[in-house]
C-alpha cells in the first residue's frame, strides 16, 4: 500500500517530501512516538527527533528502549529502497541494539548514505548480485551525548536474482 501511494504522489509531490510526511503520518511510524524532522532532497539524509512522553517513558523514568529501536528500524532500509529504485530489493536483516545512557528528554538520530555509499552498494550488488550492507547509527542527546547505537545488516539484491533465487526455493 505505502509503495503504490508513494508511486502515485511522486507524480505532484517531491519524493523527500512524501517520504518525510509518509512516516509521520502513517500508523506503523506514529506509534514509535518519533518523527522524521528533515530529509534531504536526495533521500541520502534524515533527520529524526524522538521526544521523552507518557506513551515512551519506562519504569525508571527514562525513554523505553524499545521505542528508541522502533523509530530507527525502518529509516534505512525504506530510504535505500528510495535512492536505488526498482531494480533493486532492500530488506532489513539484523540489528544490534546498543543503549549507553538513559533518554531522559528529546533525542536525535540521523541516517546518512553519501553517493561514494551508494555507487558502492551498486557495484557490490553489480559484482555479487547479493550483499550484506553493514550501517551504524546513533542516537544523541541535545549535547550531543550518545544515548544509544544501533548497527543495522541490510540485505540488498538484484531484484532479477531475488526472484529467481525465490523461485527455485519454491520448486523444493
Amino acid at each position: 500500500m505505502y509503495k503504490v501511494a508513494t508511486t502515485f504522489l511522486t507524480r505532484f509531490i517531491k519524493p523527500a517530501n512524501i517520504y518525510k510526511y509518509g512516516f509521520n503520518w502513517s500508523p506503523m511510524y506514529r506509534r514509535t512516538t518519533a518523527k522524521l524532522v528533515e530529509v534531504s532532497d536526495d533521500l541520502h539524509y534524515v533527520k529524526i527527533r524522538l521526544k521523552l512522553n507518557w506513551k515512551n517513558r519506562n519504569y525508571a523514568g527514562s525513554m523505553f528502549g524499545g521505542s528508541m529501536l522502533s523509530a530507527t528500524d525502518p529509516i534505512y532500509m525504506i530510504q535505500l529502497i528510495q535512492i536505488l529504485g526498482n531494480d533493486y530489493v532492500v530488506w532489513d536483516k539484523a540489528v544490534t541494539a546498543k543503549y549507553k545512557r538513559p533518554g531522559k528528554g528529546t533525542i536525535y538520530g540521523e541516517f546518512v548514505f553519501t553517493p561514494e555509499e551508494i555507487e558502492d552498494i551498486k557495484q557490490q550488488v553489480k559484482t555479487k548480485q547479493q550483499f550484506d550492507l553493514e550501517k551504524t547509527m546513533q542516537l544523541v542527546n541535545a549535547k550531543a551525548e550518545i544515548i544509544a547505537e544501533f548497527s543495522k545488516t541490510i540485505y540488498v539484491a538484484e531484484k532479477a536474482y531475488y526472484k529467481q533465487k525465490q523461485a527455485s526455493r519454491q520448486a523444493k
